[in-house]
């Protein structure tokens, strides 16, 4: 087996700073009641906010500072995040908290054209998601979790160069991911002039038993790939469901689109682990609230794609339709993204010769486009309807709906000429001179059967108005018996 460990050593700070890329001066604090400084971004540190220093020291050196307390809740939630992107690599993933995911990457080598590319697709892809951390590959999950603390970008693929990579690696691993191992055993092995794996190694195992220190030894053996490591696999979720805090409310559209981005960066690997695409997803706007105790609001906006589809630019093209619509009605707070129903979605068939020129365009992403911008009930089609009159024999129709592969039945279709130009109520004239009427007339008597007030009995016919246009009259056969325009031909 060969392991790619994923540390994100600055997690608890990554949860709130992935949102924006203008983050300002952001601290996080530790739980209470000492609230002291347990992470500071790039901006704040460069205040003089450091870890390890009180709020109000913080609060002093940088009066502008963001602090937020952690929020591990939010951690876990990346994790489980990072861990359902990652499924696009490999179907064997497994979460090593508080900080770490671990990869099981030997079947995806040769897919992803060896080691080292597939180690820079992670990194690169990682960044989209929003997170930096540091990677390290070797034969044993336990060993690729310390490389990647202490000698990140570590490639070992080799139970043979193991040992010369774990040896000089400091005691202080030891209490990394490995339960048992106490800061007693730690302050044991330092008393006794002990700094490095190698040096641990040489010690009696005996020794170390008698002084309760054989976790020691035993998370050696599962580093070292003496004894088997078995890990726990990531099973990812049916439903697809995303959470980002901005780091400040806002209500400018680029930077929402920005913390989209992010979303659907995780939501495009959930889906590549399926091969699955999607018709429709939803963004979920959370609202800043000022008063407390009373229930934030949201907005859920659903998208449609008009087509299966995981290609993630036609997704941020259909959300930023949407975000420009119509102004918010407030700073948002948080941005969540929520999909299911993935359908497995089959690669186009193309000729080997095929070429950009005659390949057509893409109706359903203009339909989904114009939906977004006009409104859903904006964008319909006309379809015609079995009846006799003129003014019912249409509907309105969802585009794309009918199967045009099938030919509509030629008895349900006028044997006279219909106009391309129907007005939406006949409008009243005077009685045409016999030489004008060209043809007819074409009697229509229907509509009983609807009730009152439906019911017409007209004669039809095709003339020729006072400026050489062609025109759709008819004449009532109730009296008065009174003559109308209904359409033009031309």
């Amino acid at each position: 087996m060969l392991w790619c460990a994923l540390v994100l050593p600055d997690l608890a700070l990554q949860v709130f700073t992935r949102g924006r890329s203008d983050t300002g001066p952001l601290a996080i604090l530790g739980p209470r009641p000492q609230l002291r400084v347990l992470a500071a971004n790039p901006a704040a540190m460069a205040c003089g906010v450091a870890a390890g220093i009180s709020r109000a020291s913080a609060l002093a050196l940088a009066p502008q500072l963001n602090l937020r307390e952690r929020a591990p809740a939010l951690e876990d939630a990346a994790l489980t995040e990072i861990a359902t992107w990652a499924g696009r690599f490999t179907s064997t993933v497994s979460i090593d908290p508080p900080d770490t995911l671990l990869l099981e990457i030997r079947a995806s080598l040769r897919l992803f054209g060896g080691l080292a590319p597939l180690c820079a697709t992670i990194d690169q892809g990682l960044g989209e998601l929003g997170f930096t951390g540091q990677l390290a590959v070797a034969p044993t999950p336990l060993a690729a979790r310390w490389l990647a603390r202490c000698t990140p970008g570590s490639l070992i693929d080799s139970e043979g160069e193991l040992a010369d990579s774990l040896d000089p690696l400091p005691i202080a691993v030891l209490g990394d991911g490995c339960d048992g191992v106490t800061a007693d055993n730690l302050n044991l092995l330092a008393g006794i002039g002990i700094h490095r794996l190698a040096e641990v190694r040489r010690l009696p195992r005996s020794g170390l038993a008698r002084r309760h220190a054989r976790a020691v030894t035993t998370q050696l053996d599962r580093a070292y790939a003496i004894v088997p490591d078995p890990r726990p696999w990531f099973v990812p979720p049916e439903r697809y469901a995303a959470r980002l805090p901005l780091p400040a409310p806002t209500d400018q559209v680029d930077t929402l689109l920005f913390g989209v981005r992010r979303l659907l960066a995780g939501l495009s690997g959930w889906l590549d682990a399926r091969q699955a695409g999607l018709e429709r997803f939803t963004l979920v706007l959370e609202y800043e609230h000022h008063r407390p105790g009373h229930e934030s609001r949201e907005d859920a906006l659903e998208i449609v794609l008009g087509a299966l589809s995981r290609d993630m630019a036609r997704c941020q093209l259909l959300a930023r339709e949407h975000l420009t619509r119509s102004p918010l009605p407030a700073p948002v707070d948080t941005l969540r993204l929520e999909a299911d129903g993935p359908c497995l979605l089959i690669p186009p068939r193309t000729d080997l010769f095929d070429g950009d020129d005659g390949r057509q365009g893409d109706p359903g992403l203009l339909l989904a486009t114009l939906r977004a911008r006009l409104g859903h009930d904006a964008v319909r089609c006309l379809a015609t309807h079995p009846d006799h009159r003129p003014e019912r024999a249409w509907r309105w129709t969802e585009p794309f709906a009918a199967d045009r592969s099938t030919p509509p039945d030629p008895h349900s279709l006028p044997s006279s000429p219909r106009p391309l130009w129907l007005l939406p109520t006949p409008r009243p004239m005077a009685r045409p001179p016999a030489e004008s009427l060209l043809a007819g007339p074409e009697r229509i008597e229907a509509g009983w059967w609807d009730g009152p007030g439906a019911e017409v009995q007209r004669d039809y016919f095709v003339a020729r108005g006072h400026d050489d246009c062609l025109v759709w009259i008819f004449q009532e056969r109730l009296p008065p018996h009174g003559w109308f325009v209904h359409g033009y031909f031309s």
